[in-house]
């Protein structure tokens, strides 16, 4: 059973919080993690990068000079790709980069993923991230108390308002509802932090008692 140190938010230890080693996962899954990033970095390209082929340069058919007599090589129109200004050859085209994955794949990337975090000692459980201020400076002094500055991920149960905009303004921390944890997010990080509620929620998906995997 791993045993996970739960501390308040100026980083002193308050208690424990229990993981079944039978709900973790590490002798599998390497290559489902691998799968999951790529599929979410595959679906943030824009795939918008496109180029005109020869018929969709803009110009006439005429020749831009007579065949023979000139001492210049042949040329049958402007839009040809050997042509600055011309039509691009195999250029980009608009197009979908999204890759599937499929649920049981995704899953169990999940759960390797958050394994090997916690197996390393990466994520961090804290009894509460409720601020009585959404100010950022506040949130990076609680980041600060538990030494975290190099950045976060910051994982709750329930999403809060003053929390959220205490956290958009800092670099490197992200804010996320437990069932909304992706693999990429989860090994992203230098460390992830995690209320008890939170803890929870992903325990539950760690032993696939929920529908939740991403």
């Amino acid at each position: 059973m791993s045993i996970l140190k739960v501390y308040d938010t100026k980083g002193a230890a308050v208690g424990e919080f229990d993981v079944p080693d039978a709900s973790l996962c590490l002798g599998k899954g390497e290559q489902a993690v691998h799968d999951a990033v790529v599929a979410h970095l595959a679906a943030c390209r824009a795939g918008t990068a496109s180029t005109l082929q020869k018929g969709e340069v803009a110009g006439s058919n005429r020749k831009p000079w007579k065949q023979k007599g000139t001492g210049r090589a042949r040329a049958g129109y402007r839009q040809s790709p050997v042509w600055r200004g011309g039509g691009i050859v195999f250029g980009p085209k608009p197009r979908d980069y999204r890759v599937k994955v499929g649920h049981k794949v995704a899953q169990l990337a999940f759960k390797r993923a958050l394994s090997e975090r916690i197996a390393a000692g990466d994520v961090r459980v804290v009894d509460s991230l409720s601020l009585a201020e959404a100010k950022t400076k506040i949130l990076a002094g609680v980041l600060k108390a538990m030494n975290l500055g190099k950045g976060a991920l910051l994982v709750v149960d329930k999403m809060d308002e003053a929390l959220k905009r205490a956290a958009r303004n800092i670099p490197a921390v992200e804010l996320v509802q437990a069932k909304d944890v992706g693999v990429y997010q989860v090994m992203r990080y230098p460390a992830v932090v995690v209320t008890r509620g939170g803890m929870e929620a992903l325990r539950a998906r760690l032993e696939g008692r929920t529908g939740q995997a991403r």
